[in-house]
């Protein structure tokens, strides 16, 4: 298996990262999940899934959570992150309680 320093050399996977869609997320998209190009700095998310998806920004992104290695992010105030090949991202909508 190749490290991540491996990555130019090494098979495709260790050049994405793999991003987890929730509920209507996952209906938006038509996947559970998917692999994308990275490393990918967290402030081009939005637009990269937008250009693959028209609407999600508005419609689904809007009100969802974002993960990043299973902590919540935020899209603004954590834009100078940068998703790293291997990581998991998720897409979380709100939950609610009855």
């Amino acid at each position: 298996m190749a490290s991540k320093s491996e990555s130019r050399t090494g098979s495709s996977s260790t050049e994405t990262f793999t991003i987890h869609y929730f509920a209507t997320a996952s209906q938006y998209t038509s996947k559970n999940t998917e692999r994308l190009p990275a490393p990918l700095p967290l402030s081009e998310l939005y637009p990269l899934l937008e250009e693959r998806y028209p609407g999600i920004r508005e419609k689904i992104l809007s009100s969802c959570g974002i993960s990043l290695e299973s902590e919540y992010v935020d899209v603004v105030e954590d834009a100078q992150k940068v998703i790293q090949a291997g990581d998991e991202v998720a897409i979380i909508p709100p939950v609610s309680s009855g």
